[in-house]
């Protein structure tokens, strides 16, 4: 068995296996443990009742987080004209047509969300094998392909988080960095599940949201106890 380095063997001896911790609880445990060398980010994980084989019990879609998630968000956007300009207003960090394709398939993709107006997807439309693996090919489902980009940025560089179940109906967002309060953490979560709820499929029986996990960045998961949520 492999040797447990020292931060390891103090993360086991403060996390009690097999509970289901109170939010603010688990919480305020993960920012307890032993710090890596960087700032950690909160993730959660929610495992759905879906079955993700089935097209229409596939959950995607994305939340505007009330307070965020911390980090800085670059945007480009596929746009023209007057809806170029109110991008630009917006916040956007790059705005173009063609120029930004070219741009793109030479490389230069150091942003975390790219979004199109729908007449701007004959352009964005080439930039699939470039976009696509990254995870950031524009699509309506989660409101990167509109008519109202402004309102798009806007809601990216606010915090909004984008998702989809995996193969184990689970989907998987970061909700926040280490240093939020506890709080606006929680309401943060609180938002993710309400949506969730909201898209529920409706092909989807029995219970829908069957277990909340909470961790770190390079922390353990901990079971929250959904009693503990507004939800």
């Amino acid at each position: 068995m492999a040797k447990l380095t020292k931060r390891q063997k103090a993360i086991a001896e403060k996390v009690e296996a097999g509970k289901a911790y109170n939010f603010e609880e688990a919480a305020t445990l993960l920012a307890s443990l032993p710090a890596a060398k960087f700032v950690e980010s909160y993730d959660i994980a929610v495992n759905l009742g879906v079955d993700p084989r089935k097209s229409d019990q596939v959950v995607r879609s994305a939340t505007v987080l009330p307070h965020g998630t911390g980090k800085t968000v670059r945007v480009a956007v596929f746009t023209q004209g007057p809806a170029a300009e109110a991008a630009l207003a917006a916040g956007a960090d790059r705005v173009g047509m063609d120029d930004l394709a070219a741009e793109m398939k030479g490389g230069d993709l150091n942003y975390d969300v790219v979004i199109a107006s729908p007449d701007a997807m004959r352009v964005v439309g080439q930039l699939g094998q470039v976009l696509g693996p990254r995870g950031l090919m524009p699509n309506p489902k989660v409101g990167t392909v509109t008519p109202d980009v402004a309102t798009a940025v806007k809601n990216a560089k606010a915090g909004q988080v984008r998702y989809r179940t995996d193969k184990n109906g689970i989907i998987h967002t970061s909700v926040g960095k280490i240093g939020f309060e506890a709080d606006k953490l929680k309401e943060n979560v609180e938002a993710l599940i309400a949506d969730l709820k909201r898209i529920k499929p409706a092909s989807s029986k029995g219970i829908y949201v069957k277990r909340v996990t909470l961790s770190t960045t390079m922390g353990p998961g901990l079971v929250i106890d959904q009693s503990s949520l507004n939800v």
